[in-house]
């Protein structure tokens, strides 16, 4: 029996560093890790994967952009925290 991959949250998703592993990306489009794996290998990842040596590794910037979200930029929102970011132009918490 498979397991179900739970996708990542809007905050997991905020926390990734500049860049991430495959496995993780995947999870933010809720692939698991073998399908993740075929798919960089067959050029179908959703965003552009970078390969190192035998790793793959995958620009967050490049994962958030797919998904709609940026970090809000420093006075965007006058009454946002750092917590903050832009979904569709609309800022949320």
């Amino acid at each position: 029996m498979r397991s179900q991959v739970q996708p990542m949250t809007r905050a997991e998703l905020l926390g990734l560093p500049v860049s991430t592993d495959l496995v993780t990306a995947g999870r933010a489009f809720g692939v698991g890790r073998t399908k993740a794996h075929r798919m960089a290998r067959a050029g179908e990842f959703p965003v552009p994967v970078l390969r190192l040596g035998a790793s793959y590794r995958v620009r967050t910037a490049d994962l958030l952009t797919l998904l709609g979200i940026e970090p809000a930029k420093h006075g965007d929102d006058p009454g946002g925290t750092p917590d903050s970011v832009l979904v569709g132009g609309t800022t949320t918490p």
